[in-house]
């Protein structure tokens, strides 16, 4: 049975690697046991193809607990790897392994040597006028969603891009992201420069014209997060503005956006399965931070007693990292009939937010409950007071949804009664005016129904079923809104679950008011002959009043025409990529939070998504008209 999953990949393994928690294997004890299957790299790495052959292949091998695929490893580094195992998701399986063998299984699954990579060009910094900031650019957007609103949209006259010379796009530059194989942090545009974060960890600061590198910053973990800059007049020579981001470990940053210095550095959650994902909000003087887990993939772990993580939002002074607030989503899990398993646990919150700034109000999407009882908050839009955290109205779009990765291991010993379906929100919700000048809250999920709130109140006011839906289907990571339009990316892509319904891959615009579908677009197949290809869109869009920018899981960048849905411009990024840099890159699907976006003439895109079983890529793509 295939499992074709979005997910939070690596600590998934645990499932398969129980036997690393108990005491340490020795090398001799691995070569003894000549378990069958090992690939022709076992002649030059024999210890680590014993390594993965033993305690690896039974997910990488078939796609089982949402294991990427052996050839997404196949495009990691060596030295990826290695930290997967010492200090990153996987440290609490790799921490029973020698320091040998977890060298000879990151080579063996790169294929390459450990310091092989040493040979990479240097990073190209910037000199000269390419190295200095430029106050009189303030940045363009204020976060994830682009605005506050989190609505996707920017002007025709930001942008730069219209339909007079969307044709005449051509590449201006390309940025490799070293040792990566996939680009899903969201860029953030200032100062002249483009700040993006990396599967390697790394934060850049880019300059806009060229490319070259004018700081860089290693956070500990992987930087999934889109990347927020604090707001500055044009020509004040005494700004001294901040980027923010998170990273995989929980870990909230500030740093200053003119020289990559560390200001502060906060563990948002002290739980061990603690991320965060979803792109920190700022509003005035306050960061907005939610927090999200890998707990429901440890749950597949044999003895692992399921589970603790509870969601929330946390509340932090800008300027010094300093707590002002958490909202907790879940109460604190007990233990349930017979100790098997605590609960309630649960309620990530890993996607998107908006601030509705007149009615002072955060809104969030939340996910599943990991464990019973099930609790009120799943898998619904929360408003919370700015200042306090407190619930100001929900809206839960399903009810009673339970559900961690042993649900889908041979033996779901943790998994809940009843589970699923895990239709929870990756999707940030927006707010947008409809054209009877009132103010909605919409958004999509995984269950692929569209819907609009009552800003105000929380009310339904309608919904509309525009996929299949599924554990991998319907809505993943970003809407758009423009001109009382709605517009929905559908991935439903097949997550070897049964649904009576078809998939419906492509893009739908909808009235904002009413929910009435504008038009459909069905999503080209294009896929017969290109390794892990999948038609339909998964990843986060953006809009113009004449422009729609979606990349898809095909490789394919494509604009559309907002208001009738024709395909305006395309070009495949699924192929190799001169750098500015020197990396060698290549393109792939585009998923993820990392929108292309277009400002002052220049569109730029993230493509490369090396995840369960989509095209890996590591390229950064910035696009001009001729």
């Amino acid at each position: 049975m295939a499992f074709a999953l979005f997910a939070l990949v690596f600590l998934v393994l645990a499932a398969w690697m129980a036997p690393l928690r108990a005491a340490p294997v020795s090398t001799e004890d691995l070569l003894a046991d000549k378990t069958p299957g090992v690939t022709a790299q076992a002649a030059q790495f024999p210890i680590g193809a014993e390594v993965y052959t033993r305690y690896c292949a039974a997910c990488h091998e078939t796609g089982a607990g949402r294991a990427p695929a052996r050839i997404i490893l196949s495009n990691m580094t060596p030295e990826m790897i290695h930290a997967a195992l010492t200090t990153g998701a996987m440290q609490a399986q790799g921490g029973a392994l020698s320091e040998e063998q977890k060298v000879q299984v990151s080579q063996h699954l790169s294929g390459i040597a450990m310091g092989s990579r040493a040979s990479l060009p240097p990073a190209a910094m910037c000199t000269g006028a390419r190295a200095r900031f430029d106050i009189n650019q303030p940045p363009a957007f204020a976060g994830w969603g682009l605005d506050h609103a989190d609505t996707h949209s920017v002007t025709s006259a930001q942008a730069g891009i219209n339909r007079a010379n969307v044709g005449k796009l051509k590449l201006k530059w390309a940025f490799g992201f070293p040792g990566a194989t996939r680009a899903r942090s969201q860029p953030a545009l200032g100062g002249g420069a483009i700040f993006v974060g990396s599967h390697g960890g790394m934060v850049y600061a880019l300059d806009r014209e060229t490319g070259c590198v004018r700081w860089q910053f290693d956070a500990t973990a992987e930087v999934r997060t889109g990347i927020v800059l604090s707001p500055w007049r044009a020509g004040d020579t005494g700004a001294r503005p901040l980027a923010f981001f998170g990273d995989w470990q929980g870990n909230a940053y500030a740093v200053e956006a003119f020289t990559g210095k560390l200001v502060w550095k906060v563990r948002a959650d002290q739980h061990p399965a603690a991320v965060i994902t979803a792109t920190p909000v700022l509003w005035q003087d306050t960061l907005y931070v939610a927090i999200s887990s890998l707990e429901e993939a440890a749950a597949a772990t044999p003895g692992y007693v399921c589970c603790t993580f509870r969601g929330s939002m946390l509340a932090l002074d800008a300027r010094t990292g300093a707590e002002r607030w958490r909202k907790w989503l879940v109460d604190q899990p007990v233990p349930q009939a017979g100790g098997k398993h605590m609960g309630p646990s649960g309620l990530p919150v890993w996607a998107g937010m908006a601030v509705d700034t007149a009615r002072q109000r955060l809104i969030i999407g939340t996910g599943g409950n990991y464990s019973r009882p099930t609790t009120r908050l799943t898998d619904s839009i929360v408003a919370l007071d700015l200042a306090t955290g407190d619930v100001v109205w929900d809206f839960q779009l399903i009810k009673d949804d339970a559900w961690n990765v042993d649900c889908v291991t041979p033996d779901p010993d943790q998994c809940p009664v009843d589970a699923g379906p895990d239709y929870n929100f990756g999707t940030g919700a927006a707010l947008a005016r409809g054209k009877d000048g009132r103010d909605y809250v919409v958004n999509s999920s995984k269950a692929g129904i569209a819907f609009a709130l009552d800003a105000a109140t929380g009310a339904v006011k309608w919904t509309e079923r525009l996929g299949r839906g599924g554990m991998a289907g319907g809505t993943h990571f970003g809407i758009a809104t423009v001109d009382g339009r709605l517009i929905v990316p559908i991935s439903d892509m097949p997550d070897g679950t049964k649904n009576p319904l078809e998939p419906r891959p492509g893009i739908h615009a909808l009235d904002i008011v009413t929910g009435t579908s504008l038009w459909q677009a069905p999503a080209p197949q294009v896929c017969e002959g290109r390794p892990f290809c999948l038609p339909g869109y998964s990843g986060a869009i953006s809009v113009t009043p004449e422009l729609l920018f979606a990349g898809s899981d095909d490789g394919f960048l494509r604009i559309y025409d907002v208001a009738t849905g024709k395909v305006l411009w395309e070009t495949d990024t699924m192929r190799d990529f001169a750098t500015v840099n020197g990396v060698a890159a290549k393109g792939g699907a585009m998923s993820g939070g990392a929108a292309p976006i277009a400002d002052h003439g220049q569109l730029v895109v993230s493509s490369g998504y090396g995840f369960v079983t989509k095209m890996p890529g590591n390229v950064l793509l910035v696009f001009e008209p001729e």
